[in-house]
């Protein structure tokens, strides 16, 4: 196959501000995992698939298969729909008490837009 680029599961974007390996990182319609720090308007390379234990809010509560967002301003995960962008979702259930400030989020490789909805609705 003559086209073939890549697997796609990395990608190097240019950073718009410094970024801190592991930080999380949306590009457009992108959301990935740094790999190592990139500075800005350097280039460097993103992961967009796997699972990764991403900030949350301590306050929020997880159940295992939730839809997880990106808050952009805060730099973490929410179940929070609104002004946020879905990533993945939650492949275990994490308490909200205020020390709980990590959960582990499958990653769905875009940043998407919109309602989600569950297939066979």
């Amino acid at each position: 196959m003559k086209n073939f680029l890549a697997h796609g599961d990395v990608i190097e974007i240019t950073a718009t501000a410094d970024i801190k390996s592991s930080e999380g990182v949306v590009v457009g319609t992108i959301f990935g995992v740094a790999m190592n720090d990139i500075a800005n308007g350097e280039k460097g390379p993103i992961k967009l698939s796997g699972v990764y234990d991403l900030p949350k809010a301590g306050s929020q509560a997880w159940t295992e298969g939730a839809a997880v967002h990106w808050d952009a301003g805060n730099k973490r995960c929410t179940t929070a729909a609104t002004g946020n962008r879905l990533i993945g979702c939650a492949i275990e259930a994490v308490g909200g008490g205020a020390g709980l400030t990590a959960g582990k989020v499958r990653l769905n490789g875009i940043a998407g837009v919109g309602n989600v909805v569950a297939v066979g609705s």
